[in-house]
């Protein structure tokens, strides 16, 4: 029998946590065909993978690619480091459906200018997405401070009922659509200000349409038990499966709390579908925001629009230059952007090891000088916290990035590698795979990720792309119950 692709005598990992085993995997057209001892096979072209890991393609749950994909379908940050399917629209903040024409609200600034917000339905954004061809898979959630975007003209209180009204219809439109849930950054000032009674009215839109509810928590400090509260309340009365993003014990005070902050997460999984997602490093990064300003961590200005000559700095030596207070200093720098070293190594590992953490690297592609997890999340994890520290065995550091990423979002077909599967494939070599992005080089593609295949075509090799982007839109073609266990 003769096939598209046959990659022979991989150490296969298939993306659902059981021990890897030795098999050739065949390709035709966008999926794998078969999986075995395909001796008396050939194909169009042969790869010995003898030495070598297949897994499946890696799932970035936690990303802010969505203008990105269009304006850079080429993708190099995530194909470099194995990601075949990103999940967009994250932390409340989305490109759709959302047109702008003044300043651009923090932090929807993150994701581009006033002109890249030009989809005023998921359709339009997906049709772009689908015209662009990305080089990767894209899943898209519809984030609530962009909805809000659309209806008020002051961000600093509750919606009315009428403005709620308008958001739900809107984000019941872009559900219809295939749009894959709602996501909120409550703890971002544009979106702080929505009540309980404001995200009940939307998520309870979510779970009707069979949805999931993502959140970055109102608050990830000291006030982070409460906050978690909150979420399971509302994802569980709207009947949606919730996802906590980057799960994080951020600040100093708040360091060591990871064991209680899991075991509530476990309470809650007990009762609704609950999961979280978490990047591989200690510091956060995001726009520079006065509420996270403080001389307990340190600070790194990444970009300032009226000081672009400060990035790169610490806050506390703009400040020291300028004879201002730190919160001064950051006032005089927005809008700008920061890295945040504000977590505990403890912690992370706590969260990153959970059976109900999924990886996401939350990079930021239009920083100037972004954090490394944009480049090197993926590798960081399998080379360094398993590999390395055998923090967790390999079979489940992959699973966390493939199959029950799949799962949760409700991609179906991928985040395995069995019969039937989407060709999504990453091929690499576990003694040379390295994460070299840092703090002060953050640019920087991983070593060891040998090939990338994206819907059976080659996507990356040898550290280039490949001839042909193959990426798809995905929309959401399954409901997801909101039941633990289902």
């Amino acid at each position: 029998m003769r096939h598209d692709l046959l990659i022979r005598r991989a150490e296969v990992i298939d993306g659902t946590g059981r021990a890897p085993f030795t098999a050739d995997v065949a390709v035709d057209g966008q999926r794998i065909v078969a999986v075995g001892d395909l001796e008396g096979h050939d194909a169009e072209e042969t790869l010995d993978a003898r030495g070598l890991y297949l897994t499946p393609g890696f799932i970035d749950v936690h990303t802010h690619d969505d203008t990105n994909v269009i304006r850079a379908p080429e993708m190099l940050p995530k194909l470099s480091q194995g990601v075949t399917t990103v999940v967009v629209g994250n932390c409340g903040i989305s490109a759709a459906p959302v047109t702008l024409t003044g300043e651009v609200p923090d932090p929807m600034n993150l994701l581009g200018e006033a002109v890249d917000f030009a989809y005023p339905s998921f359709a339009a954004y997906a049709e772009a997405v689908e015209l662009a061809r990305p080089a990767v898979n894209v899943a898209a959630l519809i984030g609530h401070t962009s909805l809000r975007s659309q209806v008020m003209d002051d961000f600093h209180r509750p919606a009315s009922a009428d403005e709620i009204a308008r958001m739900r219809a809107t984000l019941k439109q872009a559900l219809a659509e295939g749009a894959m849930g709602l996501s909120s950054g409550l703890a971002y000032h544009n979106a702080f200000h929505a009540p309980d009674s404001e995200m009940a009215a939307l998520v309870a839109a979510v779970g009707e349409a069979g949805g999931l509810y993502t959140t970055h928590l109102r608050d990830e400090f000291a006030g982070q038990a409460a906050a978690m509260d909150e979420a399971f309340d509302t994802a569980r009365r709207g009947g949606a499966p919730l996802v906590i993003s980057h799960l994080k014990c951020a600040g100093a005070g708040n360091w060591g709390q990871a064991p209680r902050a899991l075991a509530q997460l476990e309470g809650a999984a007990e009762r609704q579908r609950v999961h979280c997602d978490c990047y591989p490093y200690t510091a956060g990064s995001s726009t520079l925001d006065l509420g996270q300003v403080t001389d307990e961590i340190a600070i790194t200005i990444t970009w300032s629009r009226p000081h672009p000559e400060q990035a790169r700095r610490q806050l506390a030596d703009i400040a020291g230059d300028w004879g201002l207070s730190l919160m001064e200093a950051a006032r005089h720098l927005q809008p700008a952007g920061a890295v945040y070293h504000n977590m505990s190594e403890d912690d992370m590992r706590r969260v990153l090891t959970h059976p109900l953490a999924m990886v996401g690297s939350d990079g930021l592609p239009n920083d100037p000088h972004p954090h490394p997890r944009l480049w090197g999340a993926f590798p960081r994890v399998l080379a360094h916290y398993s590999r390395d520290l055998a923090l967790m065995p390999l079979p489940e550091a992959v699973r966390k990035m493939t199959g029950l990423s799949a799962a949760t979002f409700g991609l179906v077909d991928r985040g395995e590698i069995r019969e039937g599967a989407y060709a999504d494939l990453v091929l690499l070599d576990l003694a040379t795979l390295e994460d070299t992005a840092d703090y002060d080089a953050p640019v920087s593609p991983a070593r060891g990720i040998l090939r990338v295949v994206v819907n059976g075509a080659t996507a990356y090799a040898d550290g280039a792309p490949g001839r042909t982007r193959t990426g798809r839109m995905l929309r959401r073609s399954v409901r997801l119950s909101p039941s633990p266990g289902q």
